[in-house]
Parts: C-alpha cells; sequence; structure tokens
C-alpha cells in the first residue's frame, strides 16, 4: 500500500487555504469599494481589526495558547504587519477611483513580484523563461494603465504598489514560517492595523488635514463619523472575514513553496468582475481583460518556471 506524499500533502493544503482566502477576502473588496464614498478606510480597518481580535485569540488559544504570543520574534512580525497594513490600505485606496476589476487586476501583479523577491530573498532559482513571463507580466500592466492615453488613473499605481509590498509580506511569512504558528502571526498584523490605522487617522486630525479633491486621497484623509447600522454591520462582517483570511493565507504559505501556491491567486478573477457587476453595474474595459489575461498568464508561467 503506497503512503500518501508529505510534500504533496502539504502543497494541497496550502492549495486550497490559499483559494480559500482569495474568495474571503474578494467579498470585502465589494464591502470596502461601497463604503468608500461616505466612510474613511481608516475607520474601516480599525474597525474590522477590533472585530477580529477576540477571532484571532480564541484561534490562538485553541493552536498554541495565549502564552505563544510572547514570542521574541515580535519586532519581525510587527514590521510584516506594516507592510501589509501598506499593502491592503494602497489597495483599497484604488477602490474610489477605478472599476473594481481594473483594481484587482493590477493587483494580482504580486505572484510576478513573489517570483522576483523569491529569487532575492529566498535563494530560489528562476528560469529565463520565468524572467521573461515576468516582463511579459509587466506589458499586461501597461497595457491596463493605457499611459499615454489620457486615461491613465494614478491611483492605478496604488494597485501596484500594494501587490509589491503584498509579495514582500508573504516571501517574510515563507521565510520565518518555521518559527511562529499561524495564528500568532495573523493576530499581530491584526494588532498593528488596529493601532497603526488609527495613529494615522489621528495624525491627518491633528493636522486639519479633512478633504482632498482626489477621491483615493479623499478616502484615507476623510474625519471619522458614526457609521448607520447597515455600514455598522458590513465594517464588522470585514473583521470576521479579516481574521480568517489572513490566517488562511498566510497559513497557505507556510505549508507550501512561494511558486506553487501563488498561482492560485488568481482565482479571484472569478470572483471579483461578478461582485463589480452585480454590485456596481460595472464592465470591464477591454484593455482591462487583455492585460489581465496577459499578468494571468505571464504568472502563472513565471511561478511554473520557477527553480528552486
Amino acid at each position: 500500500m503506497n503512503s500518501v506524499n508529505p510534500a504533496l500533502n502539504r502543497s494541497l493544503i496550502g492549495i486550497l487555504s490559499l483559494c480559500a482566502g482569495v474568495f474571503v477576502f474578494s467579498m470585502q473588496d465589494a464591502i470596502l469599494k461601497g463604503l468608500s464614498g461616505t466612510h474613511a478606510v481608516t475607520l474601516a480597518i480599525v474597525l474590522r481589526s477590533i472585530i477580529g481580535l477576540p477571532l484571532l485569540l480564541a484561534m490562538v488559544w485553541y493552536e498554541n495558547g495565549l502564552k505563544s504570543l510572547r514570542t521574541k520574534n515580535w519586532p519581525l512580525l510587527i514590521a510584516r504587519g506594516l507592510i501589509l497594513l501598506t499593502s491592503y490600505t494602497t489597495y483599497y485606496l484604488a477602490f474610489p477611483a477605478l472599476p473594481l476589476a481594473e483594481a484587482v487586476a493590477l493587483f494580482f501583479t504580486s505572484p510576478i513580484f513573489v517570483t522576483i523577491l523569491a529569487a532575492v530573498f529566498l535563494r530560489e532559482r528562476v528560469t529565463l523563461k520565468a524572467w521573461a513571463a515576468v516582463i511579459a507580466g509587466f506589458v499586461g500592466v501597461l497595457i491596463i494603465l493605457r499611459p499615454g492615453t489620457g486615461l491613465f488613473e494614478p491611483a492605478a499605481l496604488l494597485s501596484l504598489l500594494s501587490a509589491a509590498a503584498y509579495a514582500f509580506s508573504m516571501i517574510l511569512a515563507r521565510r520565518y514560517s518555521a518559527d511562529e504558528s499561524t495564528t500568532v502571526m495573523a493576530f499581530y498584523v491584526n494588532g498593528v492595523y488596529m493601532f497603526a490605522a488609527a495613529a494615522v487617522a489621528m495624525a491627518f486630525h491633528l493636522l486639519g488635514i479633512t478633504s482632498a479633491a482626489h477621491p483615493s486621497v479623499d478616502f484615507l484623509v476623510r474625519p471619522w463619523a458614526m457609521p448607520g447600522l447597515r455600514d455598522l454591520a458590513l465594517m464588522g462582517l470585514c473583521g470576521v472575514i479579516a481574521a480568517l483570511g489572513m490566517t488562511l493565507l498566510t497559513h497557505a504559505y507556510r505549508m507550501a513553496r512561494a511558486n506553487i501556491v501563488t498561482v492560485f491567486e488568481y482565482t479571484g478573477m472569478l470572483w471579483v468582475p461578478l461582485w463589480g457587476f452585480l454590485f456596481f453595474q460595472e464592465v470591464p474595459r477591454w484593455t482591462t481583460v487583455l492585460g489581465t489575461l496577459i499578468i494571468i498568464a505571464a504568472g502563472i508561467f513565471a511561478v511554473r518556471s520557477a527553480k528552486v
């Protein structure tokens, strides 16, 4: 009787975890785009973090006990949390200015960034074919951005910055995964979100910056206002989504090699155009569809061509 290959088992668990995490976070994208015209992004981040806190505490307690939160790696975990905060904040800030499918398509350059950073920081060997795929992926980005046509929206660069920061955080998760549990890493990320987002909001308040002409900047600096019951419930739902999603994604990159699971980030493109159409009556431009297909093909080829 043949025994199950442990490496294959870990890879399958990582893939399933990542697909589930991407689906969960796609629902949060639709919620936050809907809130982006009336509330501050920092308020949404803080409230979702508060809601997620007891859920994450319960998961930490169940997995290893609360004593596991006392870790010598706390500076690294906080640094990773700040990188992820940068990633998700810039990602959300693109929503008011871009169609949902376009903002997310640009974010899906993250597997291409993972390939580059894995070569630099994890010493994963990347073939010439994979580097060619990376270049092709950025051709897809240029098709979506349409520079020089008068249609270029600067907020698109926020999605690219988000993708690069996210890729770096996932590389850190892979590099130091042996030292910390999934739930402890997710707990620290959630804590950084809560305190750092509140500090950013307080800084804008003290500086007297309360509005901006560009919708993305306005989403960042807008003063906090008490949400109605519906919006409060949606922000609370984001907390549940964040706790579950962060745990699933971190677990995925701990269980399997980065150049295997990262391909499945693209399953998000199954859901995002659907949410954009159903909730915001958005139909993607042909350039967005073409660029997205090129990015997906290039990303898949890049990570499948990478060697360790």
